[in-house]
C-alpha cells in the first residue's frame, strides 16, 4: 500500500512538472482599440461621414421639393377638379415612396462600402497580431475587447504597443 502511494505521488509530481514545462505563453490585446486607432480606420470614418452628409443633403433636397409641391397642391386644391386633385395626391405619394427608397438605398450603399473597406483593415490588424505573437513565441492571444470581462486576470503580456509599432502608427 505504501508503494502504491509513493508511485501515485511520483506520478502526480512528474505529470505536474511536465505540464509546467509545456505551459503556453498567453497574451492579450484590445483589438477594438487597435482597429479604432489605425489611420486607415480614421480615414474610413471621415469618408463615411462625408458620404453620409452627401446622401443626407440629397434626401433633404428631395423632401423640400416634395413639401413645396404639397403646399402648392394644397393651396390650389379648392380650384381644381376632383380628378386633378386625385392625380396630385397620387403624385405626392409616389414622391414620398421615392424618398423612402432613396433613404433605403443610401443606407444599404453605406453599409456595403463600410464593410468592403473595413475588411482589409481588420485583416491587416489580425495579420500584425499573429506576426507579433509568433515573433514573441506566444501561443494564444485573447481579445480584451471581446465581451468586456473575458480576461479575468491580465498579468499576461499586452501586445497592443508591439502591434501598433508593427503597423507603423
Amino acid at each position: 500500500m505504501k508503494n502504491l502511494k509513493a508511485i501515485i505521488l511520483i506520478a502526480i509530481f512528474t505529470l505536474g512538472f511536465a505540464g509546467v514545462s509545456n505551459a503556453q505563453k498567453i497574451a492579450h490585446i484590445n483589438a477594438e482599440k487597435l482597429v479604432a486607432n489605425m489611420p486607415q480606420t480614421k480615414a474610413l470614418k471621415a469618408e463615411m461621414e462625408k458620404l453620409q452628409k452627401t446622401y443626407k443633403d440629397e434626401i433633404e433636397g428631395m423632401a423640400k421639393k416634395l413639401e413645396a409641391k404639397y403646399k402648392k397642391f394644397a393651396a390650389e386644391q379648392a380650384t381644381q377638379t376632383q380628378s386633378v386633385n386625385e392625380k396630385r395626391a397620387q403624385e405626392v405619394q409616389q414622391d414620398k415612396a421615392r424618398i423612402g427608397q432613396a433613404e433605403q438605398a443610401a443606407y444599404q450603399d453605406m453599409q456595403k462600402r463600410q464593410q468592403e473597406r473595413l475588411t482589409p483593415i481588420l485583416e491587416k490588424a489580425q495579420k500584425a497580431i499573429k506576426d507579433v505573437a509568433a515573433a514573441k513565441g506566444i501561443a494564444y492571444v485573447l481579445d480584451a475587447s471581446a465581451g468586456k470581462g473575458l480576461i479575468v486576470f491580465d498579468k499576461g503580456e499586452d501586445l497592443y504597443d508591439a502591434v501598433k509599432a508593427k503597423l507603423g502608427f
